[in-house]
């Protein structure tokens, strides 16, 4: 990938509900070939990897409760693990002019989760489960980010916090319409209300695609807003300035929305690009991150 990603997800049933019903993945994509046979001695019966392609996050919050919420984020992270495997060409260079490809691909990843959790809902008869799903997927230096619902992705870069995603809630769509401010939002009751989901009653998905270019010193969040809602922009980046690595990050953000009462589930990602291994764990003294948002495209 021309660089290190020093990665860690965690995920937590919070202090009020008794079920999880957030999921996460964090995956490495290889070339890889198991021999079965040959005449080359040197071979003989083993695995062999080729170069790294890359590395694949996601983040899923499922609605509907007991209605099957828990089961929804479950189908769809592995309709989208199934699909990158199994379907999509992710082993090609963006070199060969196939973006817009790739790009139809991750659509078309998130299109099997909507056809996977629909089949689940009519086999279970939780006919409105649904869940939210954003995905980054990482081609040293690009990244691509496919989202549905009000799960986020936070690129953190040179002192700021750009919320790479735009929350699929009628909150945030009143707010584009000039309805409420931005403040208002956040403690409206329509920042629960969602308008686009994987699932949830609806044969439709339309989710958004960003990509930017990444340099080694960014730092990437994924989180469900268990913790987005409830910590505060400038804790979850002061905690991401001063943690010594991924996981220090991660585990300290969960720690932190507990701390604001643990109301909702909380699942957060954290990848940190570095030059090299050794500056992972090193933080970016006498930086703060303070809440920005800006779109995808002004990283291209």
């Amino acid at each position: 990938m021309g660089t290190s990603v020093d990665c860690f997800g965690l995920t937590d049933c919070g202090r009020v509900r008794r079920l999880n019903e957030d999921q996460f993945l964090i995956a490495d994509l290889e070339k890889a070939m198991r021999v079965l046979q040959t005449s080359l001695p040197e071979y003989g019966r083993q695995s062999l990897s080729g170069c790294h392609h890359g590395k694949l996050f996601l983040v899923a919050d499922g609605i509907g409760g007991h209605s099957g919420g828990d089961l929804a984020s479950g189908v769809a992270v592995e309709a989208v693990a199934r699909y990158v495997l199994q379907t999509m060409p992710w082993f090609f260079q963006l070199q060969d002019g196939r973006e817009a490809d790739l790009e139809q691909d991750l659509k078309a990843a998130l299109d099997r989760c909507q056809r996977r959790v629909e089949s689940a809902a009519v086999a279970t008869g939780h006919f409105e489960m649904g869940t939210t799903l954003t995905m980054a997927y990482l081609l040293w230096p690009r990244m691509y980010v496919v989202h549905a619902g009000d799960s986020r992705c936070y690129l953190f870069r040179d002192g700021w916090a750009h919320q790479i995603t735009r929350d699929h809630t009628v909150a945030q769509r009143m707010v584009e319409q000039g309805l409420l401010s931005a403040e208002e939002a956040g403690g409206s009751k329509w920042s629960h209300a969602l308008v686009e989901c994987v699932g949830g009653g609806s044969s439709q998905l339309n989710p958004d695609v960003y990509k930017a270019t990444l340099r080694s010193s960014d730092t990437i969040l994924l989180c469900t807003d268990g913790l987005s809602k409830y910590v505060e922009a400038e804790t979850i980046g002061t905690i991401i300035r001063t943690a010594g690595s991924a996981e220090a990050a991660a585990r300290q953000l969960v720690a932190a929305a507990n701390d604001a009462g643990g109301d909702d589930n909380i699942t957060a990602v954290v990848a940190r690009c570095t030059d090299d291994v050794s500056s992972a764990t090193t933080p970016a003294n006498g930086t703060i991150f303070l809440p920005r948002a800006r779109p995808a495209d002004s990283f291209l």
